[in-house]
């Protein structure tokens, strides 16, 4: 059996991999696909079959997906140009006629009113129409989107968002990683669609406590409305399309849209989940 990790260069894909590999899956029956594959060296010397492909580039991804069993196809970063670069992939799986493709999708995609569900949304409806066999993985949040900003709320003093109450099930990159990998090696996947989120729910307010309690410094969650969130946003560098994204996000965020009772996490990797505590303690002691 032959896996292929797309994207396998970002930190999702890196974590996929070493998932596979602590599942016992051979080294050589892994191909870790991407565009920097510099920075799968170490797998490489692993003996991890790393190769180049770009999403935009047909002719790298067939060469990649040629032979190929199964394929984890992690969605792109470029917004705006995904759905395209996944049918790429998509065309490729189907034309080398692979058992499975498992895709990153977004939380609760088919009902949700987010913008940035709609590239997944388009690319789940071009999974149904392709005749590839085909698992979606609809991840939640990651814990990481708020973490890796603590040097920031920090300096600030305080959460900005527009999400008001609302809560999120997020859940750290690993857990969403090792639930990959355990659908790749699993039997009967196709047609398998899971709600990936955190065991317990979060609202900013209790990010901003957490956040609080890790570090001894007095956070607040500044609940701004979602135009003033996006012009903040855009104020520190953020580009605008994409900071008015994020504000819409947390609209949805607000609505319940992120918000995830399956337990289906949890039971792909075998644990509870990483909680908000958790993770906001580790990147405090590292802040």
């Amino acid at each position: 059996m032959s896996i292929v990790v797309t994207g396998a260069t970002g930190q999702l894909g890196q974590h996929v991999i070493e998932a596979l590999l602590e599942r016992g899956v051979p080294a050589g029956g892994i191909v870790a696909a991407g565009r920097s594959v510099e920075k799968l060296a170490g797998y490489a010397a692993r003996g991890v079959n790393v190769q180049a492909m770009d999403y935009a580039d047909a002719a790298s991804v067939a060469a990649v997906l040629k032979g190929a069993t199964r394929v984890l196809l992690i969605s792109g970063s470029e917004v705006g140009q995904r759905v395209e670069q996944h049918r790429t992939v998509i065309e490729a799986a189907r034309a080398e006629g692979v058992e499975l493709l498992a895709y990153t999708s977004i939380a609760n995609a088919d009902t949700t009113g987010m913008l940035l569900a709609g590239e997944h949304k388009a690319t789940e409806a071009l999974l149904r129409e392709s005749g590839v066999p085909f698992v979606l993985l609809r991840n939640g949040w990651y814990l990481e989107n708020y973490t890796e900003q603590l040097p920031g709320t920090l300096a600030q003093g305080a959460v900005a968002g527009s999400a008001g109450d609302g809560k999120v099930s997020g859940a750290a990159r690993v857990d969403y990683a090792h639930a990959a990998a355990a659908v790749l090696v699993a039997e009967g996947q196709a047609g398998k669609v899971y709600e990936l989120g955190g065991d317990e729910a979060f609202s900013m307010a209790d990010l901003a406590a957490e956040i609080s309690a890790a570090t001894g410094k007095a956070i607040t969650y500044n609940d701004l409305p979602a135009k003033d969130y996006a012009g903040l946003l855009t104020s520190v560098g953020v580009p605008e399309a994409f900071a008015e994204i994020l504000a819409d996000s947390d609209l949805g965020i607000a609505r319940g849209d992120l918000l995830v009772s399956t337990g289906d996490l949890g039971k792909l990797i075998g644990r509870p989940t990483t909680s908000l505590a958790q993770a906001v303690r580790s990147a405090a002691a590292t802040a």
